[in-house]
């Protein structure tokens, strides 16, 4: 079993995770599209993905301006895939 990685480290890759899918967390918070829990899990699934790497290189590869799909390899896809369809 792998430990799982800094917390402050991966609440802030799920934030820029969420920003390069077009995704608006705290609006999301807001709008009671997700809850403090959901917000939570998404911080832990991050800290226990094995393509922390890969997801670091992606995200520094995005343009600022152009949100796009998070990468299937993203242990939160379908939660910003959701959440962007929900807007």
């Amino acid at each position: 079993m792998q430990a799982l990685g800094n917390p402050i480290r991966h609440f802030w890759l799920v934030q820029d995770m969420a920003q390069a899918a077009g995704v608006d967390l705290a609006a999301a918070r807001r709008e009671n599209r997700l809850t403090v829990e959901d917000w939570a899990a998404m911080v832990t699934r991050c800290r226990g993905c094995q393509w922390t790497a890969g997801c670091q290189h992606w995200l520094d590869a995005q343009p600022t301006d152009e949100p796009a799909a998070a990468p299937p390899a993203c242990a939160n896809r379908a939660v910003f895939d959701t959440l962007r369809d929900r807007a």
